[in-house]
């Protein structure tokens, strides 16, 4: 056995491998990707792992292996959840025979985008139990812990970890994992338990799940996951803390001059079902208790019931009583926060936290006041084939005789929402995978007499946009659907998706978006090239035109992707004579490959691949695109 420094992400895969995974699935989404990437960029002969449509089909596949007996993962970030949360419920009830483990990573901060989503929440409504490791150590061992409780309760087990604990690195002990050991495949046909066909049925499901949850709660009790320590002399400060929080708190401590040996403190790893047994122990022992969690205050919540079911007398500090914040992540200041309001009267310990929280905000302070970034506006990378995009869209609005601010153009989620910001300022709306569809079909509805128009990436009209086009296609709603598809699911890492060349895919096929788009039956289908702006312009000049539903498919490959495989597509020059320094291709294109020079547009030939775009904006033919 060796030593490995390793990502939580890696450390769920690995953890997965040691518990002989058979059946992998997800859905690319930071700050969870990692996890299945890790396990893709192995050689796994007897298991399959696979990127799927959209996390609902993702875990529905690996529910499908859990219910024939074998051990599967799912893969999602907290925002995947939602999209496969009709699935859980039902399945949460039905339960499995294979382990099933749920890994989901939440993000405190929103660091990744999207909401702050507390995945507990989905644990308690779903009565699944979850699993909330501290570090990648701990997510390699309760990856393998929540395998084993999903098969010894016969229930899918939620893995939480946040962005800190799946992005940060840790050393654990590593040995090569062997192959699953061959289990035999169940095939049991059971109406009773795999439908829910008539309200009986549902009802009895329903009192299994939560016998299951109790049992849960009995199994991680017996092997003590939850970890307790009581100080000799009772009635001083107690903590509880779940999680990712947990590394704080030691340092907090170290730092505060509070001594270890004089607070109790509850580590919870497993906060559903709530750990009744030490919580109980806890509140009979400490006169005050500081809970420590991230986003909502589920624990809180919980041991607050409780306190008030025994007659506790004591304080309980966090976020119920306003002392900390349900935003954001937390940090060691947070944790001194938190040790501040809830310390004893020993001035001295008082006086410490003071000294030392004062002391971390100015550090904190003077390194932002150090380093002040100037204002830089995310934009697509150079020679991005969605800058055509975006331009030909503005270009056509203005042919059409409106201004920006008179057409609505909707966005989604992945590299297309880019849109939004300079020197476009083309989107106004992000909602979830395919809502871009769903919002412009309800502005059409609403009345507006303006034309609307729909973006969405490929990898996004396959996990989510196909059955709003269904919607529109079907209600005639009028509008112009833009799909930008670069072949792949960019924004998280490049991920293979549905329309990827096989030549990419790891023995899968290639699904055809312009037939599957055809294939509906839209009143209009335009493919063009968004390096072509002429040809694209025209194409949304022309379905903004149109009635029904139109679609405009701008296909050109993501140039990170093209540029790793050495494609150019031809050279931009300058002519340094002819530039006049207007500085219109910048103020346009806002492309990364130029730059301004003392004497004339410069162009970083390393992030440049040639597509030519710049060139149609320079007023002199500076600007000059030769053959590749």
């Amino acid at each position: 056995m060796t030593k490995r420094i390793v990502t939580g992400n890696q450390a769920v895969a690995l953890g997965a491998l040691r518990a002989g995974v058979k059946v992998a699935t997800g859905y690319p989404g930071t700050p969870s990707t990692g996890c299945l990437t890790h396990l893709l960029s192995l050689e796994l002969p007897d298991r399959h792992v696979e990127w799927s449509t959209n996390e609902k089909v993702a875990f529905e596949i690996a529910a499908g292996a859990a219910w024939a007996g074998q051990r599967a993962l799912v893969t999602m970030k907290m925002s995947g959840v939602n999209v496969a949360l009709d699935a859980l419920v039902s399945i949460a009830y039905s339960g499995t025979n294979g382990g099933l483990v749920i890994y989901v990573a939440d993000d405190p901060g929103v660091t990744a985008g999207m909401a702050e989503q507390d995945t507990r929440g989905v644990a308690q409504l779903c009565d699944l139990p979850i699993l909330e490791p501290a570090d990648a150590a701990e997510a390699c061992e309760l990856t393998q812990v929540a395998f084993e409780l999903s098969e010894a309760v016969g229930t899918p087990v939620l893995l939480r970890l946040t962005t800190a604990t799946a992005l940060a690195h840790s050393p654990i002990e590593f040995d090569e994992a062997a192959p699953p050991a061959a289990r035999d495949v169940i095939l049991e046909k059971d109406i009773q338990r795999y439908t829910k066909a008539g309200s009986a049925i549902c009802r009895r499901q329903h009192a299994e799940l939560i016998e299951r949850l109790e049992r849960a709660g009995e199994w991680i009790a017996e092997r003590k996951l939850n970890r307790l320590k009581l100080t000799k002399s009772a009635g001083g400060l107690g903590i509880v803390v779940v999680g990712a929080v947990a590394p704080y708190l030691g340092e907090a401590l170290g730092r505060s001059g509070l001594e270890r040996d004089r607070v109790s403190v509850l580590t919870i790893r497993a906060s559903g079902p709530f750990p009744r047994q030490e919580a109980e122990q806890l509140l009979d022992h400490c006169g005050t208790i500081l809970v420590l969690e991230e986003l909502e205050p589920h624990v809180e919540r919980a041991l607050t019931v409780l306190a008030f079911q025994r007659g506790f007398e004591g304080r309980i500090v966090g976020k119920l009583d306003g002392t900390l914040s349900r935003i954001g992540e937390y940090s060691q200041s947070t944790v001194f926060q938190g040790l501040l309001a809830a310390a004893d009267d020993t001035s001295l310990t008082r006086e410490r936290s003071k000294t030392v929280l004062g002391s971390a905000n100015r550090e904190r302070e003077e390194r932002g006041a150090a380093v002040e970034p100037a204002p830089r506006p995310i934009t697509v990378c150079a020679s991005c084939p969605h800058r055509g995009t975006y331009l030909a869209i503005e270009a056509a609005i203005r042919e059409a005789g409106f201004s920006k601010d008179e057409v609505m153009v909707t966005g989604d989620i992945g590299c297309t929402i880019l849109g939004m910001n300079p020197p476009f300022d083309l989107l106004w709306s992000e909602v979830s995978m395919g809502s871009s569809l769903g919002i412009a079909q309800g502005y059409v509805h609403a009345g507006l007499k303006t034309p609307v128009v729909a973006t969405i990436g490929d990898s996004t009209f396959f996990h989510g946009g196909i059955a709003g086009l269904v919607n529109a296609i079907q209600h005639r709603a009028p509008l112009t659907l833009v799909v930008m598809d670069n072949g792949w699911t960019a924004m998280t890492g490049m991920q293979v998706n549905p329309g990827t060349e096989e030549a990419h895919q790891r023995g899968a096929r290639r699904v055809d978006l312009e037939a599957v788009v055809r294939g509906l039956g839209p009143d209009h289908v335009i493919v063009v090239d968004p390096y072509d702006l002429e040809a694209t312009t025209g194409a949304v000049c022309e379905s903004l035109g149109s009635p029904g539903v139109s679609v405009v498919i701008a296909r050109r490959e993501c140039a990170i992707q093209a540029g790793r495989r050495g494609v150019r597509y031809g050279t931009v020059t300058v002519n340094p004579e002819a530039c006049i320094l207007c500085r219109q291709c910048l103020r346009v294109t806002g492309c990364p490959a130029l730059s301004l020079g003392e004497a004339s547009i410069q162009i970083d030939a390393a992030l440049c691949t040639g597509c030519g775009l710049c060139v149609s904006f320079c007023p002199t033919g500076a600007l000059v695109k030769e053959a590749a």
